[in-house]
């Protein structure tokens, strides 16, 4: 049995996150930390979790107690923790936030994307860096062109985003009567997870440096991702198609389809729905995955199934709803 532990345990993220982990077969939560929230239940915050556990939060931090710990705190909160406490090297790290995806002297974790990293994350990796939730949609789409020399022309992303993706705390662009009935777009051109895409594209194809144009756009829902992507290509779609089919052929989560996909497809489950199409010449390409499970929570767990050496798919067979 895999014994976890939870920092940051107040989070949309890390609320998910128990939620998978409580119904996992081979993992056992010791313990979820939150110092403003210490000896309450759990079920205080995570309201959806009620009867199905009885944990409490807790402000000590028992290492003896833990075969992997989850890092859902905020941006930055990571990299604090690490330097402030001893976490012991037998003790396995999957960080939720952004502060160890870019590759930088000193950095060991390894960049969890399973699509691109299986090999590293089944071979004696320690620590992984899960990856954002744009940057799973985004690189989910454009992975087999890069790994085939094909991304030659600038790249034209729209990528819509629900509010949970903006995190629990409290903002003007997350209040509900804000964020109902709107849509907006932030941070364009200049979006965080830009460099964690570059990164991977160019891991794969090396001579790519064309522009990726990303404009984010806020939801009026609450979760799940839609990126529309588009860019010339001379490649015949019946070819384009073969190459992603190829790629995602031997991967358990990533799937091509005919059919436009709706968000709903995805949402409440760990998979990543890729549409193709060419119009005039430029090719389309649809990429829905939830934000909080496939872009978070879920792509945690499957990081943490590679690490221990378990089947990918254990804990992650979720359905979405009909409706």
């Amino acid at each position: 049995m895999i014994r976890a532990g939870i920092i940051g345990g107040a989070g949309y993220t890390a609320g998910e996150l128990i939620r998978l982990l409580i119904n996992h077969p081979d993992v056992e939560i010791a313990w979820v930390h939150s110092t403003s929230n210490a000896g309450n239940p759990v079920t205080d915050v995570h309201q959806g979790l009620i009867g199905d556990t009885k944990l409490r939060f807790t402000d000590r931090l028992d290492w003896d107690a833990i075969d992997v710990l989850f890092c859902c705190t905020p941006h930055g909160k990571t990299r604090e923790f690490m330097e402030s406490c001893t976490v012991p090297e037998r003790v396995k790290i999957i960080d939720l936030s952004a502060d160890y995806r870019l590759a930088a002297e000193g950095n060991d974790f390894v960049y969890g994307l399973p699509e691109l990293h299986r090999k590293p994350l089944v071979r004696g990796a320690t620590r992984v860096a899960n990856p954002g939730c744009f940057a799973t949609a985004i690189q989910l789409a454009l992975l087999p062109l890069a790994k085939n020399l094909l991304l030659n022309a600038p790249i034209h992303i729209t990528a819509i985003t629900g509010s949970t993706g903006a995190g629990v705390k409290p903002s003007a662009t997350s209040h509900f009567s804000w964020r109902n009935d709107n849509v907006s777009i932030y941070k364009p051109f200049r979006h965080q997870h830009l460099a964690e895409i570059r990164q991977s594209l160019v891991e794969l194809q090396s001579s790519f440096n064309q522009e990726i144009n990303f404009i984010p756009v806020r939801g009026c829902f609450s979760r799940g991702i839609m990126a529309i992507i588009y860019m010339d290509c001379p490649i015949e779609l019946d070819e384009i198609r073969k190459l992603y089919e190829d790629y995602y052929d031997d991967h358990s989560f990533t799937f091509i389809t005919d059919k436009a996909p709706d968000l709903k497809d995805v949402v409440n489950t760990n998979k990543c729905i890729l549409h193709l199409d060419k119009v005039d010449g430029k090719l389309l390409i649809t990429s829905v995955i939830d934000n909080l499970v496939k872009g978070a929570s879920g792509q945690a767990v499957h990081n943490m199934n590679l690490l221990f050496g378990l089947q990918e798919r254990v804990g992650l067979t979720l359905k979405p709803s009909a409706f």
